[in-house]
């Protein structure tokens, strides 16, 4: 019964976001104040709509309730409930109904804080997203229906995709979403502002928090995922440039673009058709994305589907929405007239070139992920684009993003002399460069390269950087502490977040320049070394899990002699699913981790077993912290909150 409920209260929902699509459109075109006002509460009904059907279909995961198709190809009764739970949202169709739950939630979110906005925008920002809405509810309905029933329900279900069975992989695709999906909402703003034909600085400052939010999502997001490639998949990397990973940061790069670029749209009336740009093709790359996971066209350890007609459907609402958009821009565009004028050295002048080093980036990655496809497709050949190609087509951008970051924090707008902006910052720059000289002295003598020394040049940099603009911030004289607790948390976000990237850049760097790893047949009772450490396979045991079988072995890690932590690596097979997992065991520590892999029995006697020493990899997730609470402490500002007050109207002429 309560599915029949969910399943109906998903059609409804697909009715009522027809209505708020058609609607208020409508109304706003005609100047019609009843039609306009039916957004917020159709708003509100789908999302409550949606969400009950959401709710119904956990419930049948946590009741293990086998009638249903989903159900059984995705969950079974001796599943710990976590994943019961995960379960909902760790396949193709409970992953879509998420999507478009979150679609929902943003546009009620709109409607019930976009109280401030006037009236026509606030009435086609959510017609615009109910339209999203409707087309990925049509979607839901017509292909990816999650509560089709069985004929005849099995005793249990075929269980999750071991891989999924992990806490990292149950909280990754719900942050990941709410940064993906976030994004409509910049492009509802993008796309009423290009019916409306305006852009001013108010509307800077209402599409911002919706970007931070959503850039903060899914920076959490990226993080969760990259931690649980690390340890979960049992070859020590955070990240592989796969497919699907590229699809979650091209969408990071471009909002990461887009906060910025609406910056000088908010503070000097510029870069306006730039940033309405930027709007359409953030959340153009977020469908990009979903197109990717579930069309089956790339190949990934994180698709959802391979399902080549559902890509279609997904490929037609890519083609809609974002051509629809690029055509209305190219319509529109020249109305959008910048009002303020700034000078070659200026902060305006440093923002344009961040947004030029984030698009051209994503544009990078972006080749480098279809490549292999339009290889094939055009040229009949079979590429493959792994990381060198991304390693070095990459990371001098990012380079010249952490170069050039505080340099332009410290521009006043309109016009700067450089000189001015780099002397307070001429003591960052020594220590930086102190740094990463005895970082290339380390190298030389130990023949490794020059990354590691970048590395750490680039951190500290960024780092310092941010605390000499604080510094700046706070003026001479006396009273710096009680003008440092008055600093808008906007500043601080910025700080921290700045601060962020500079830690995970000097993290990465450091783990690829410094790494040790070492393969080898360990036998019980003898002890290796690896770097400083010795390591002792001390046993191996046969253990049973909730609902998996595992070897577990036992390794002692000491360094000078004393023994500092024992490691229990371990091979996991899930019999229901008939499929095996790596579970590594890891000592972590802030300047370094060891990450022990166990592997099969060898016929000589002994086990293989894989270790390596992980400089700084810890900074990587720190930085990703850093960078989500700088996001967090300026979306927490009052300025974001109170966002902009309602343009101001000539005398006698009525509100829009």
């Amino acid at each position: 019964m309560i599915t029949e409920l969910g399943h109906f209260a998903l059609v409804l929902a697909f009715g009522v976001a027809l209505v708020q699509m058609v609607v208020p459109m409508w109304g706003a075109w005609r100047g019609r104040a009843g039609w306009m006002a039916v957004a917020e509460p159709a708003a509100a009904a789908q999302f409550i709509l949606i969400a009950l059907s959401f709710g119904a279909l956990m419930w049948a995961f946590v009741t293990s309730d086998f009638s249903l198709q989903l159900v059984v190809a995705n969950s079974h009764s001796a599943k710990p409930m976590l994943y019961k739970i995960s379960g909902t949202w760790g396949n193709h169709e409970g992953s879509m109904l998420l999507w478009v739950l979150i679609v929902a939630l943003f546009g009620a979110m709109a409607a019930w804080f976009g109280g401030n906005l006037p009236p026509r925008l606030r009435a086609r920002v959510l017609s615009v997203q109910a339209a999203i809405g409707v087309a990925f509810l049509a979607f839901i309905l017509f292909t990816s229906n999650p509560f089709l029933r069985m004929g005849t329900p099995p005793f249990d279900g075929q269980d999750l995709n071991p891989l999924l069975q992990d806490p990292g992989l149950a909280f990754h695709p719900p942050f990941l979403y709410l940064g993906y999906v976030g994004l409509s909402m910049a492009f509802s703003f993008a796309v009423a502002a290009l019916i409306e034909g305006r852009v001013d600085a108010a509307w800077g400052r209402w599409v911002r928090p919706w970007t931070l939010a959503a850039w903060v999502f899914l920076t959490i997001g990226i993080a969760l995922g990259s931690w649980w490639a690390y340890y979960e998949l049992g070859w020590g990397g955070f990240w592989f440039w796969d497919p699907v990973e590229n699809a979650s940061f091209m969408p990071w790069l471009l909002a990461a673009a887009l906060l910025h670029s609406a910056i000088v749209v908010e503070k000097r009336e510029s870069l306006k058709s730039w940033t309405i740009l930027l709007a359409i093709l953030a959340f153009g790359f977020s469908l990009i994305g979903t197109f990717i996971v579930r069309s089956g066209l790339l190949t990934s350890v994180h698709a959802f589907a391979n399902d080549p007609e559902r890509g279609v459907f997904i490929l037609a609402i890519l083609g809609v929405f974002t051509g629809g958009a690029l055509v209305l821009y190219s319509l529109r565009a020249s109305a959008l007239e910048a009002k303020g004028v700034f000078g070659l050295l200026s902060r305006e002048t440093a923002l344009v070139v961040n947004n030029l080093l984030l698009a051209v980036a994503c544009f990078v990655v972006f080749v480098g992920t279809m490549w292999p496809l339009v290889a094939e497709m055009f040229l009949d050949r079979k590429l493959s684009v792994g990381p060198p190609f991304f390693n070095a087509a990459f990371t001098p951008f990012m380079v010249a993003l952490g170069l050039i970051l505080p340099i332009g924090s410290a521009m006043p707008w309109k016009r700067a002399k450089i000189m001015r902006a780099l002397y307070p910052l001429r003591y960052a720059f020594l220590l930086a460069l102190a740094l990463a000289l005895g970082g290339l002295a380390f190298a030389m003598q130990t023949g490794r390269g020059l990354l590691g020394p970048v590395g750490l040049f680039l951190g500290t940099w960024l780092v310092m950087g941010t605390v000499v603009d604080v510094m700046q911030r706070l003026g001479r004289g006396s009273g710096k502490l009680r003008r440092l607790r008055r600093l808008p948390r906007a500043d601080w976000g910025k700080a921290t977040a700045h601060g962020g990237l500079g830690v995970t850049m000097a993290g990465i760097a450091g783990l690829m320049a410094w790494a040790v790893d070492d393969i080898r047949v360990a036998r019980i009772g003898e002890p290796f070394d690896v770097g400083s450490y010795t390591l002792t396979l001390r046993d191996v045991s046969e253990v049973r899990g909730p609902n998996y079988l595992s070897t577990m072995a036992e390794i002692t890690l000491a360094q000078d002699g004393a023994v500092i932590s024992t490691l229990r690596p371990e091979k996991r097979f899930y019999p229901v699913a008939q499929m095996p997992t790596t579970e590594a065991a890891i000592d972590y520590n802030l300047a370094r981790d060891v990450y022990v892999v166990i592997g099969d029995a060898q016929d000589g006697g002994g086990w293989a077993v894989r270790t390596y020493i992980k400089p700084m990899t810890n900074w990587i997730w720190i930085g990703c912290a850093l960078m989500a609470l700088g996001g967090m402490l300026s979306l927490s500002d009052r300025r974001f909150r109170v966002a902009a007050g309602a343009r101001k109207q000539p005398a006698g002429v009525p509100a829009e």
